[in-house]
């Protein structure tokens, strides 16, 4: 019953979405070529709250722990697990008082109104990969990027979406070269729970009513901690909350 309520409110959600989208990249253009990053900034905040909204059609709603934990004042590097496409919008909308950036694959980096021009002008990266030398060198640009402005980058060391909730093994690399060129930077491990139940029966219908719930653990400071140390408790941190 369920999933045949879903059809009709997600052909509404999609329609709001891509209102949304289209509406915010001209919006976008006008905010960063005019008046400069802050007033940029302030437009992808906006759009980020129009895309959690829209997704209360769908009966979503959202739980945001610890988030007094999040120090008010980067660089810092948050450090989740990956389960769907709304782990950035609430990524995007909680957090945005860090100024967050991602490291995001390069096929976003074409096509999509808004969320392109973002991660091609807000300071985000676009890795390939099926080309680490480029990802490394990709990578490396963000650490950079955001221990000379006091920002915060997104990696999600899994790799790939879980499709199922089920966490996989983090990867080393991007966190490695991230610490390595943002030594001042603090790491923050966080556990996002439930969101792939948006996508439970794929694309379309999407899943209704769900909670999902985004858990900010202690934050690790990267200059007093060797890299095996950041990366065991980054991962077990963000793993061990995973339900």
């Amino acid at each position: 019953m369920q999933k045949i309520i879903s059809y009709p409110l997600s052909a509404i959600y999609y329609l709001m979405l891509g209102c949304t989208l289209v509406i915010f990249h001209p919006i976008q253009w006008l905010c960063f070529n005019l008046f400069g990053y802050q007033a940029h900034k302030k437009s992808v905040d906006a759009l980020c709250f129009f895309l959690v909204l829209n997704t209360y059609i769908l009966g979503t709603r959202y739980k945001i722990e610890n988030l007094e934990k999040l120090p008010t004042e980067g660089p810092l590097i948050i450090a989740a697990n990956h389960q769907s496409f709304y782990d950035i919008t609430t990524i995007g909308w909680f957090l945005r008082k860090v100024h967050v950036k991602y490291i995001s694959k390069i096929e976003l980096g074409k096509g999509i109104p808004s969320v392109s021009y973002n991660l091609n002008h807000g300071g985000s990266v676009l890795i390939n990969r099926k080309d680490p030398k480029q990802s490394i060198t990709a990578v490396k640009q963000m650490a950079e990027y955001i221990e000379q402005n006091k920002r915060s980058a997104v990696i999600f060391p899994e790799g790939t979406r879980s499709t199922t909730g089920a966490p996989r093994p983090f990867a080393e690399s991007g966190l490695k070269v991230l610490c390595k060129y943002a030594p001042s930077a603090k790491m923050i491990p966080v556990t996002i729970n439930n969101s792939w139940k948006m996508t439970r029966w794929g694309n379309f219908p999407l899943g209704l009513g769900n909670k999902i719930c985004l858990t900010i653990h202690n934050p690790i400071s990267i200059k007093d901690t060797s890299f095996d140390e950041i990366f065991d408790k980054t991962q077990k941190a963000v793993i061990g909350s995973i339900r």
